[in-house]
Formats: C-alpha cells, structure tokens, sequence
C-alpha cells in the first residue's frame, strides 16, 4: 500500500495494516484494524502490533474471523505456544510436517 492510498477499514473484522511509504521497504505506519476501526495507531512495528493484536483477541474474548481461523489457531499455538493441547487436526498434521 503507497503512502497516502486511503483505505476503507469497514470492509476489515480483523488486519494488521502496514503502511509502507515511496521505497516500499521500512513500514511507514503500522496498526490494527479492529471490527472496522482503526486501533492503537502507529505501533511502529509488525512484531508488536501482532501481539497486541492477540491480547485484544484475549481480552475481548473475540472469535476468529472464519476465514483466518486456522492462520490465528496456527499463530496462537505454534508460534506463540498458547493453549497447545487443544490443536484442530490440521494444525497437528502442519506441525509434524514442520518439525519433520
């Protein structure tokens, strides 16, 4: 996304938005997109707004979007090793696979 291109957060349950600037290398602007509303606006970089993102998660005991319910399941329990004796059968066979 070029700096300064607009974006319509209603269309987003829950994103990570990056804005990169001209160079399209360093982020720019990073925050979270909440139900449609722009949260903790520039939180400098990816690896924090990911955790804040999940605290929300947590603390608004929100549900996963149901199309990224395996990416957040994926990233909660293999990454970030939360809750990991409750794995969905596809998260198990990624695992063997990745520690194969």
């Amino acid at each position: 996304m070029q700096e300064g291109t607009p974006v319509d957060a209603t269309e987003h349950i829950l994103k990570i938005l990056v804005v990169r600037g001209a160079d399209q290398e360093n982020p720019v602007d990073v925050s979270i997109l909440l139900e449609g509303r722009e949260m903790f606006p520039g939180c400098g970089r990816t690896a924090k707004a990911c955790t804040l993102l999940m605290g929300l998660i947590y603390a608004l005991n929100l549900a996963y979007p149901p199309t990224l319910h395996y990416a957040f399941e994926v990233f909660q329990k293999l990454f970030l090793e939360l809750v990991v004796v409750k794995m969905s059968p596809k998260v198990q066979s990624l695992k063997l696979k990745l520690l194969s």
